[in-house]
């Protein structure tokens, strides 16, 4: 093992204990602090509503409308066909904007000029990421539709995980591929200087604060970036892009989901392994109620040619399967609402669970709470089309 690296399987252990912790009340912004949850750590959520809005804030133009896509041959021998995903796509973003011309439907949320950051999920390896059929389908659209391929970033968290997955250079010439945690080529965390490459890529006046100590060891730490109770914001959201365009994958976590929601708030931030045992439902929320998510994801993509109904957000072979499903919506809470269906029917498929159990979404109803999207199924305008 690399001097700094982290085992996979201890990373999952360390990070991913709390994902079934899933325990917390509603909260909404517009209430008293006072009347906040009590038994949960005080959030410095308030000054989240400090910066107005804008006309592009989360769930974006089309609040509660999502559109899914099912196409029996996206997965060919357990592998995504990446045309009939650019076909997906293509007919998801055509019925979610009314439009008949594809430009115009991709132009309803960017343009020219503007720097489009990727949001992918690479955590859980080769075996089940973001997929390139989907992410090369989506630079596709976005170039045919007049985007430049230098604007255009595929960032996460970790670089070194982005590219263990197969998003580098060689891969996607000409487009960049951004993390806030990195390595070296000898594979340091660290500069000459003994500071950890990730200090740089956080942006210390974006913070969301949370009355919970982070304390890390040295094999944990580059994971994190810094300790104590502030987990700062990626300068790749605050500073090097115009908008976002969420590409989650559809996997469970625990009986409830790691979607859209997860994808971007622990994807956003630093110092994260302290939130997930007490504050999973907080950061999943909260964190999104920022500016830099809030007023920068304009839309969602969710990865569900092949995903996992048990043993999530890691990756385990006997739990992956293909649902040959694209989702797509401006609003991140009502796609991971529709989502939760999807992976609850196969779980009950499985016999894993006897029935579905929405209130496991406590983090869809907080976020529906801080305005970033509708979280009540009978309030979501769903449409479903199978292209066979």
């Amino acid at each position: 093992m690399k001097k700094n690296s982290l085992n996979r399987r201890r990373f999952f252990t360390i990070l991913g204990a709390g994902s079934a912790t899933l325990a917390a009340k509603p909260f909404s912004l517009f209430a008293s602090e006072s009347v906040q949850n009590q038994d949960k750590p005080a959030t410095n959520i308030a000054d989240a509503a400090k910066i107005p809005r804008t006309n592009v804030s989360m769930p974006g133009k089309y609040p509660g409308k999502v559109i899914q896509v099912i196409n029996a041959k996206a997965v060919i021998h357990d592998e995504p066909v990446e045309q009939e995903a650019y076909l997906m796509i293509r007919k998801a973003m055509l019925e979610l904007t009314g439009q008949e011309d594809l430009t115009k439907a991709w132009r309803t949320f960017v343009n020219p000029g503007e720097r489009i950051g990727l949001k992918v999920n690479p955590v859980a390896g080769k075996l089940l990421s973001t997929s390139h059929a989907v992410t090369r389908s989506v630079i596709k659209h976005l170039l045919e539709s007049g985007i430049q391929k230098e604007n255009i970033i595929i960032w996460d968290r970790r670089e070194m995980e982005l590219k263990d997955v197969g998003f580098n250079a060689e891969n996607y010439p000409g487009i960049k591929i951004q993390g806030t945690e990195v390595q070296d080529d000898k594979g340091s965390f660290y500069d000459q200087e003994g500071k950890l490459y990730g200090e740089r890529n956080i942006d210390r006046e974006w913070y969301y604060w949370a009355d919970v100590e982070g304390e890390y060891d040295a094999e944990t730490m580059p994971y994190m970036v810094n300790g104590g109770k502030y987990s700062y914001f990626t300068k790749i959201v605050t500073r090097d892009l115009d908008k976002i365009i969420n590409i989650p994958i559809l996997k469970n976590a625990g009986s409830s989901i790691t979607n859209a929601m997860k994808n971007l708030a622990y994807g956003a931030i630093s110092n994260t392994g302290r939130l997930h045992a007490k504050l999973w439902n907080e950061t999943c929320a909260e964190v999104c109620a920022f500016a830099p998510i809030r007023d920068k994801v304009v839309l969602n993509i969710c990865d569900g040619l092949r995903g996992c109904f048990n043993g999530g957000p890691g990756a385990n072979p006997q739990f992956i399967c293909n649902y040959n499903t694209i989702l797509v919506a401006s609003d991140p809470v009502a796609l991971d609402r529709i989502s939760y269906d999807i992976i609850a029917g196969k779980r009950i498929a499985e016999d894993i669970q006897k029935e579905a159990t929405p209130e496991v979404l406590k983090f869809l109803t907080m976020s529906s709470g801080l305005g970033l999207g509708i979280s009540d199924k009978a309030k979501i305008d769903l449409h479903e089309y199978d292209l066979g």
